[in-house]
């Protein structure tokens, strides 16, 4: 195991450092920057070459990209150009929101996705298997943003029930994650039903049956522990996307989380906000894939990493 760790260990840091080449490399060829917003039509070129060198940008690419790298291997990643506030800061203000979002997310398609598709599997061809397959296509098919909206309509603003913008407690989250849970909910009860038709008709199920075991106690104890390993790669996944920010639901909920962060970052351009969204949505990904892989032991001891 500790060999194991400390290879990807080292994968995942080739893997950031190619993401820091790419992010940085993206800055520079995308059209536009910072002091072009900053003085818009009025600056005078004293005042934007002025401005260049307060950055940095007035150096060689090469020397900016060690900097960066550098930089950002101290935990440094710089200064937002629009709040002059640490992106550090920046991120671990916003961080908490979208985390909340995430987990909310993550419990709500958890919890309906992994259901139906248990209960489609162990009644498989049957027409409460045909309409949870129906209702997971249908949860896949609606786009998010069309969801949240008809979620704030109904209610937020006709029945009064939850808010419909901003952070708080915990009624702040309940739209949002629906919104965003329903079409993961959709792929996991897909998921769940592929991977749990698979298990039952092995042999050990069929063994536990014939012991005179009790349905639901096979089907929970039993096939639903091997069940699980396709379906938390997907958790993972899908987790590790959500903290990346949801943009188009933190925007319509209002929610100051890293999606909306990350909008607001590319309208002014602000180069080292971007960065810091999408290193942070990286090294998210790469540990959370880590995280699964380890976890995979936990539900299936068959499983060993030498």
């Amino acid at each position: 195991m500790t060999s194991y760790l400390l290879r990807r260990l080292g994968s995942l840091f080739v893997v950031m450092l190619g993401v820091t080449l790419f992010v940085f490399a993206i800055s520079k060829v995308t059209p536009g920057d910072y002091v072009a917003v900053r003085y818009g039509d009025y600056g005078t070129a004293e005042q934007r070459d002025a401005l260049r060198r307060q950055l940095g940008l007035d150096q060689s690419v090469a020397v900016q990209y060690l900097r960066f790298v550098s930089s950002a291997a101290r935990g440094d990643l710089g200064v937002s150009h629009r709040s002059g506030r640490p992106v550090v800061t920046e991120l671990a203000t916003r961080l908490p929101v979208t985390l909340r979002l995430a987990a909310a997310t993550i419990a709500v398609a958890a919890v309906l996705g992994i259901a139906a598709g248990i209960v489609a599997a162990v009644r498989q061809n049957t027409p409460l298997d045909y309409g949870t397959i129906a209702v997971a296509l249908l949860g896949v098919s609606i786009p998010s943003f069309w969801l949240g909206l008809m979620l704030q309509i109904v209610f937020g603003y006709q029945l009064g029930w939850l808010p419909v913008a901003g952070s708080g407690d915990w009624r702040f989250y309940v739209l949002p994650a629906v919104s965003l849970g329903s079409s993961a909910a959709g792929s996991l009860a897909r998921y769940t039903r592929s991977a749990m038709l698979e298990v039952i008709r092995l042999d050990y199920v069929r063994t536990a049956h014939a012991k005179g075991l009790a349905h639901v106690r096979v089907v929970t104890k039993h096939a639903l522990r091997n069940g699980l390993i396709p379906v938390m790669s997907v958790l993972g996944l899908q987790f590790a996307g959500l903290m990346g920010g949801a943009i188009i639901t933190e925007s319509i909920f209002a929610l100051p989380g890293i999606g909306r962060l990350s909008i607001e970052a590319l309208s002014a351009r602000d180069v080292p906000v971007v960065q810091g969204v999408v290193l942070l949505a990286a090294a998210i990904i790469v540990l959370t894939n880590l995280v699964v892989d380890l976890a995979y032991t936990l539900v299936d001891p068959r499983i060993r990493y030498g």
